[in-house]
């Protein structure tokens, strides 16, 4: 039987324009209702998804969950109670920092624990965290120095093709040692880098070891790179039909539906219900 359902939130849960779907909402109250456990496993800030967890019954509910920023944050939705804090040492986030603020066509973003900020935004990329309610603080100088007492959860940057994000993670490891980075990409416009050992896979089972739930009791839903590892550390690893070959490749079981279908709800119905 499977205890906990791990989920990534865009291009997977949500359509494409940032809603949660009736179906999908309801299937996920049926899966609470039996007792398994429904964790976000977000790339965004908790704070951008509070509205979709009122959908779902589950917003500052105590004992249950949500994961951000690719596994460096996991909370306890009562209260948003920190109980794991993943953050980054700070020379490397200045580090990859300092890369993405000389790129003149990335948007790069700072997660905090508790805000956004971004240097450069773009209208595209600002348009797409709109729709997603993401709220953020331009920042106007490169200038990193303010971060050194906050927990700095992830960096990454919003280039438009996929070449540019590749060229990204090359000029970041000229200047940050790779082997302090764990390097992911995402919904099809950002190169994210999070602390070595840090992925959705990670605080998946990190979560599950604080709740005494095994990686074979938990399935992951995913559709990009960035859900790779939280995919290879469950049992039940699923793509929904619109993620990418290498997503579907490591999944045991691809949705017939897509992110704009209620994928989410064919798979709470077929191995939950």
């Amino acid at each position: 039987m499977y205890k906990m359902i791990v989920c990534d939130l865009d291009e997977t849960l949500m359509n494409d324009d940032g809603t949660l779907s009736e179906k999908n909402a309801a299937a996920i109250k049926a899966a609470t209702a039996k007792g398994v456990h429904f964790v976000p496993n977000s790339g965004r800030s908790y704070t951008s998804f509070q509205n979709d967890l009122e959908k779902m019954e589950l917003r500052d509910k105590a004992n249950e969950y949500s994961i951000s920023y690719n596994g460096g944050l996991i909370l306890e939705n009562k209260n948003n109670r920190p109980i794991a804090i993943n953050a980054m040492p700070y020379e490397v986030a200045k580090g990859v920092f300092e890369a993405g603020a000389k790129n003149k066509k990335a948007a790069t973003h700072v997660y905090t624990q508790d805000v956004l900020y971004i240097y450069n935004p773009v209208p595209e990329d600002s348009a797409y965290l709109k729709n997603r309610g993401v709220s953020f603080q331009v920042l106007d100088k490169p200038d990193f120095e303010q971060f050194k007492d906050e927990n700095v959860m992830k960096v990454i940057m919003a280039l438009p093709t996929m070449d540019d994000r590749k060229q990204m993670r090359a000029d970041v490891e000229e200047q940050v040692d790779p082997s302090k980075l764990a390097v992911t990409y995402s919904s099809d416009r950002y190169v994210e880098f999070n602390p070595a050992g840090i992925d959705k896979g990670s605080a998946s089972v990190q979560l599950g070891e604080l709740l005494g739930i095994k990686p074979e009791e938990i399935i992951a839903a995913g559709d990009n790179s960035n859900d790779l590892p939280m995919l290879k550390a469950v049992g039940l690893p699923v793509s929904v039909a619109n993620g990418i070959d290498s997503v579907k490749a490591a999944a045991k079981y691809v949705t017939e539906a897509d992110n704009n279908h209620d994928a989410l709800a064919e798979v709470i119905n077929k191995f939950v219900l």
